[in-house]
């Protein structure tokens, strides 16, 4: 297989708040540069699922989290990507490392804001929109 057909492990964190908004972060790398999504990134060697999410959580948002259930599985290119619900611990929410700005999202933000493609279809089909 080349180097281009590799699939890059990937995570996500859907994250809420006490009010039910979702956690989404402007990306500042491709793919989806300057779109809002959920934060993430790749599992680096050696590491599972469960470890990149809390390590890609801090890095975006500034949040600690408690990873939990799988809710789904997105393919985008060559990423491969497991979205998690995680609690958030700690920690205080700022942009950082690939992220451009971070915020809590309700449902009715999400019409105004630039999204990553099938951010909306993909939610809605895992019953994890925001309220």
């Amino acid at each position: 297989m080349d180097e281009d057909a590799t699939v890059t492990p990937c995570v996500g964190g859907l994250a809420y708040d006490a009010d039910g908004r979702l956690l989404l972060v402007r990306r500042g790398n491709e793919p989806g540069r300057g779109r809002w999504s959920v934060p993430g990134g790749r599992v680096e060697a050696g590491e599972d699922d469960a470890a990149a999410l809390v390590r890609e959580m801090r890095e975006e948002t500034g949040l600690t989290v408690r990873p939990g259930r799988l809710v789904g599985r997105v393919s985008r290119g060559r990423y491969a990507v497991a979205d998690y619900v995680c609690t958030v611990v700690g920690g205080e929410l700022q942009a950082g490392d690939d992220a451009l700005d971070a915020r809590w999202c309700a449902a009715a933000d999400l019409t105004g804001l630039p999204l990553v493609d099938e951010l909306v279809e993909t939610l809605a089909a895992w019953d994890a929109l925001p309220r």
